[in-house]
């Protein structure tokens, strides 16, 4: 990887849509070695999708929450069966297993809050080896998703 590859790999962070055309003119590079590169990256897993934010309160998610679950066990399929049950719920945004305690930090998106209610009742606390679920409220988000530094 060579600084052009960086240039790109940083303009297409905050513009997944900029063309072939824009990255060879910020690059200096010809758009079609532009686009042979951008292929490359995405082929050897440096890229790994383009996705579409959505503004959750605009498709009425009015809470974010972040919940932070503790095990009453660890081993193996259990881990496993959570992680499983956490990746099938669509109001997931995301969860990440930690070291320590918590062993998860999972980000909810809810239409109020007697929906994240019954997320945490019906769902989350359903989950095989939860032992706690401590949440708490976002009340705004600075950062989301912001790019990797290159």
């Amino acid at each position: 990887m060579d600084d052009i590859d960086r240039m790109i790999l940083s303009l297409i962070q905050n513009n997944a849509r900029i063309t072939a055309a824009e990255l060879a003119h910020h690059t200096g590079a010809s758009s079609s070695t532009c686009l042979r590169r951008l292929r490359a990256l995405e082929n050897g897993g440096v890229i790994t999708g383009f996705h579409t934010r959505l503004d959750p309160a605009a498709v009425g998610y009015g809470i974010q929450v972040i919940a932070f679950i503790t095990l009453e066990r660890e081993d193996r399929a259990t881990v496993a069966t959570l992680e499983d049950g956490l990746a099938a719920l669509p109001q997931i945004l995301s969860a990440e297993r930690l070291f320590g305690d918590p062993d998860f930090l999972v980000r909810v998106v809810a239409r109020d809050l007697a929906d994240y209610q019954r997320i945490r009742d019906e769902h989350l606390s359903e989950l095989p080896g939860v032992a706690r679920i401590t949440s708490t409220l976002v009340m705004r988000e600075i950062v989301r998703d912001g790019p990797i530094p290159l």
